[in-house]
């Protein structure tokens, strides 16, 4: 397992390696040691998978606040998507900025979230499967987001606003600039 930095300090891009003969692969997806040597301490509770059908569907940017907040292990199994992890802890150096990583189920690499980050994806093939680990329970009363298209960002999303397939939720979240403080460092 390879596990490399990004331009954000605490997320971090994971390539499990792939072993694969003429009945397919096998690949060990989460370790939780190899990942703490490396900076990601995570004790898994919940897994989330996704289907999203149409290419340019896009979820996100979301996150839970405290005490509910959570760092997520995000993989594809099939398609692809442009993964986005945006810092979102005020007084961080990185406050504000984002990374963007294409994930898919050819280059099987993982993106690792931090708690204190938005996190969405955009899809770049029809039929994509999304699956990431979280480190805490999904709770309703705690979920938030930013739009996620908001121009302060600058993230360049490979879908036109107009063609994006979003939910009505993620029509109507504010800005960045808008937001009351959540994390800070």
């Amino acid at each position: 397992m390879n596990v490399i930095q990004t331009d954000l300090p605490d997320v971090k891009i994971v390539e499990p390696r792939r072993f694969g003969d003429r009945r397919g692969f096998f690949s060990e997806t989460f370790n939780r040691r190899i990942l703490a040597e490396n900076g990601i301490d995570m004790d898994s509770v919940q897994d989330n998978h996704s289907l999203s059908g149409p290419k340019g569907t896009v979820r996100g940017l979301h996150f839970q606040k405290p005490p509910m907040d959570q760092a997520k292990l995000v993989r594809v199994t099939q398609g692809a998507v442009l993964d986005v992890a945006v810092d979102i802890r005020v007084g961080s150096p990185t406050f504000g900025r984002h990374v963007a990583v294409v994930l898919s189920a050819e280059n099987w690499r993982q993106l690792y979230v931090p708690k204190g980050f938005a996190h969405g994806f955009c899809t770049l093939e029809p039929d994509t499967e999304v699956i990431y680990k979280v480190d805490n329970y999904y709770a309703p009363d705690f979920e938030d987001g930013i739009l996620w298209n908001d121009p302060a960002l600058g993230i360049e999303w490979p879908v036109l606003p107009e063609d994006a397939v979003l939910s009505d939720k993620d029509k109507v979240c504010g800005l960045l600039a808008d937001m009351p403080t959540v994390f800070e460092v």
